[in-house]
């Protein structure tokens, strides 16, 4: 049997409503997904930190803050840091990431 226009129509706007809501569920486990790698980011270089640096654990929120503030917030560590950033950022712009993925393909 044919189907006419209302019909079709009806078919097309249900398509495009399970689309809408296809693409609600594939942002949703986007940002899962990067919620749960930002949390297993933190962990590991918080463990890290109290690994070499132990004496933070008995900290308060408020002296570790400082202590993070004193030590970081230095020319030393933001020569560093420079440092790093200017190492994974090649001359043509792409991030590490990037050039790894293009020398794979």
């Amino acid at each position: 049997m044919r189907k006419n226009i209302t019909e079709k129509i009806a078919d097309v706007e249900l398509e495009i409503e399970q689309l809408i809501n296809l693409k609600k569920e594939l942002l949703q486990k986007q940002k899962e997904g990067d919620r749960n790698a930002r949390i297993k980011r933190l962990c590991e270089r918080a463990g890290y930190l109290e690994s070499i640096l132990p004496d933070t654990i008995s900290l308060t929120k408020e002296q570790f803050q400082t202590f993070l503030d004193k030590t970081l917030l230095t020319g030393f560590a933001e020569k560093i840091l420079k440092g790093f950033i200017a190492q994974s950022v090649p001359e043509n712009g792409a991030t590490a990431a990037e050039k790894t993925t293009n020398t794979a393909a």
